[in-house]
């Protein structure tokens, strides 16, 4: 094991978890209970696409500190109707009430999840996990995934009460999990949430670049896969 970090903290969402086929999976099977068809929504992937536009957009709006939970979990869904003219607040809260609920059930991992994390647990690593999603809801991901085992500390935005980039849920994560910046490392794919989070918090920072993006924020390290941690471990 390195002597240099003795804690790895690890971003779970578009990281190890794939959210991106995760929420597809999901929209799609209330997209048909629903029966948004019938309420004009003719093509799937054009309602996906909207939903992960304002999706986004109130995830960085939330993260700034601009807006609260309960906005984001059902302003989401409101605004993505909208866009087909449905001004149906009702249904956007019950599609949200089901999202949350059914989410969570999915278990898509990125490639290597599991073999990452069982070769840098037998290395004598630490494992933590500092995440913006709501606790229930990662919680029960964990649980479905079979991920739970791999880590000692999960660290939500909602139990600290602060969000990725903040240097507050960091020193959060710190307390929890007995240690200081100079001996973690924040693992992640989100440069303004993750990497410039770690930065802020004095920490070295690997991010994990899936999508073949042009960073604008530095990183300490940057790997294209998650096998790619095995040539820094």
């Amino acid at each position: 094991m390195s002597s240099r970090y003795k804690h790895l903290f690890f971003d779970l969402d578009h990281t190890l978890w794939d959210f991106e086929t995760n929420s597809r999976e999901t929209l799609h099977e209330l997209y048909h209970h629903n029966n948004l068809q019938a309420k004009g929504i003719a093509d799937f992937d054009a309602f996906f696409e909207q939903y992960n536009f304002h999706n986004n957009r109130l995830w960085d709006r939330y993260s700034k500190g601009f807006i609260k939970q309960d906005e984001l979990r059902w302003k989401r869904m409101w605004l993505t109707l909208l866009e087909y003219k449905i001004a149906d607040e009702p249904l956007s809260k019950q599609l949200s009430v089901q999202f949350l609920e059914l989410l969570p059930t999915k278990t898509a991992l990125f490639p290597y999840t599991n073999e990452i994390l069982t070769y840098l647990k037998l290395k004598g690593y630490q494992l933590h996990l500092i995440t913006n999603g709501f606790e229930l809801v990662q919680r029960s991901k964990l649980a479905k995934s079979n991920l739970n085992s791999y880590f000692k500390q999960i660290i939500t935005s909602e139990a600290s009460n602060a969000v990725k980039p903040n240097k507050e849920i960091f020193d959060y994560a710190f307390l929890k999990a007995h240690t200081k910046a100079a001996e973690s490392i924040m693992i992640g794919d989100n440069l303004d949430a993750d990497i410039q989070g770690g930065i802020n918090a004095g920490m070295d920072t690997i991010f994990v670049n899936h999508i073949n993006a042009t960073p604008h924020i530095k990183a300490t390290y940057m790997v294209r896969d998650l096998k790619g941690l095995e040539g820094i471990f």
